[in-house]
């Protein structure tokens, strides 16, 4: 599955959604601005995106919710080891109450992996963050020093939420 990510004003993505019924698209905001997401096997909406491909896909993104973007710069020699990580850390998060549905998005033209969860609401996703469940998922993997440098610098976390 491809994903694109855009911004802009969220009256300007709306209009882009609405245009589209027939794709998957869906527009979040914040206190920044707006964001509108694309989930497709086929053509592209937007002129410029940000360009995904989902590594791993659990529930359903609909158009009602909180959005976590945890966004990761990781370096072209520390990607396979990144992903494979990745991937066993976040087993337990679907059975969290509240949770809806998790991306793991492999960059296609930068190097910014994102993981997004997506949850019922903020108060569902603070539990999750106070859990066993989160502790074990962002357990910091010591590495002996002799692979590969993993990340770029350092991530940062976008939150949005999901609004007609």
């Amino acid at each position: 599955m491809n994903i694109f990510i855009t911004t802009g004003t969220f009256e300007f993505l709306k209009k882009l959604e609405h245009k589209h019924p027939e794709e998957k698209l869906i527009t979040m905001i914040n206190e920044n601005g707006a964001l509108s997401y694309h989930e497709s096997t086929g053509a592209i909406v937007f002129k410029e995106p940000r360009r995904y491909r989902a590594l791993e896909a659990v529930g359903d993104v609909q158009k009602e919710g909180f959005v976590v973007m945890n966004n990761i710069p990781v370096t072209d020699e520390g990607r396979p080891l990144f992903e494979h990580q990745i991937k066993n850390r976040l087993a337990n998060v679907e059975n969290t109450p509240g949770f809806k549905a998790l991306r793991i998005l492999q960059p296609l033209s930068s190097n910014t992996y994102v993981i997004m969860t997506v949850w019922k609401n903020e108060i569902s996703y603070q539990k999750w963050k106070s859990s066993d469940s989160f502790d074990t998922a962002h357990l910091n993997k010591v590495i002996d020093g002799k692979g590969p440098k993993i990340f770029e610098s350092a991530p940062y976390i976008s939150r949005y939420t999901i609004t007609e």
